[in-house]
């Protein structure tokens, strides 16, 4: 029978709360938008503007094939850690004994450990999904670029819409990697809570501090600074 305590259940709502509320932030409103996430939005508005003054357009075909390597990547990474998740749920007994051992360790019964395993997982598949549909955005952005209308009417607005279509198919398949990799992210404070639900408290506020500070504070942000988002 589970037992989760007053103190699991708060630090999982905690949790829960954290990430939930991240993302809200980053994604709908004013404060997110001065986000690195949000600000490379303008580049890929520049980018489909700049490709269609272009003759040979061999360089957009390799940037969207390395954007589409790095996120196949991930899916894979992805796919290796809901497997490796798996593996824990064989042997609960000896892999507790491990966790009991350690000194910040608190005893836990092996219901317990599986559904925490199970909750690592369900995280891990989260993140796959954003993986792979990211890629196959990317995908449909590379079929795009191939039609993308001949340099000679970069200035018409069919080739105007064209540009503004295909930024707007980039920047939702940046968004879809960008949740995968939240996800990756917050699955590291996870971990804290099989040490004991102070710990996930800890290591979810840690990643939480680690994340916005790359989005708002970090040498790359500072570099956009007066970029209008």
């Amino acid at each position: 029978m589970l037992a989760f305590t007053l103190p699991d259940m708060l630090a999982l709502g905690w949790f829960i709360a954290c990430w939930i509320g991240y993302s809200i932030v980053i994604e709908k409103t004013a404060h997110g938008r001065n986000g690195l996430n949000a600000l490379m939005n303008a580049y890929r508005d520049q980018w489909m503007r700049e490709l269609l003054a272009r003759e040979v357009r061999i360089v957009d075909s390799q940037v969207t094939a390395s954007l589409q390597n790095g996120t196949a990547f991930f899916a894979s990474t992805s796919l290796i850690a809901i497997g490796g998740t798996l593996t824990l749920l064989r042997a609960p007994e000896q892999v507790l004994t491990v966790v009991g051992a350690l000194p910040f360790g608190v005893p836990v019964t092996p219901e317990m450990w599986e559904m925490k395993i199970l909750g690592l997982a369900v995280i891990f598949v989260y993140a796959f999904f954003k993986f792979a549909w990211s890629y196959r955005l990317f995908n449909y952005l590379a079929i795009m670029i191939g039609a993308a209308p001949d340099a000679s009417k970069k200035d018409t607005p069919a080739a105007q819409e064209f540009a503004h279509r295909a930024a707007r198919v980039c920047a939702d398949a940046g968004r879809h990697f960008n949740r995968g990799q939240r996800a990756f992210f917050i699955a590291l404070g996870y971990l804290g809570w099989f040490l004991g639900p102070l710990e996930l408290v800890i290591a979810t506020t840690g990643v939480m501090i680690v994340m916005w500070r790359r989005q708002f504070a970090s040498e790359s942000r500072k570099a956009f600074d007066g970029l209008k988002p």
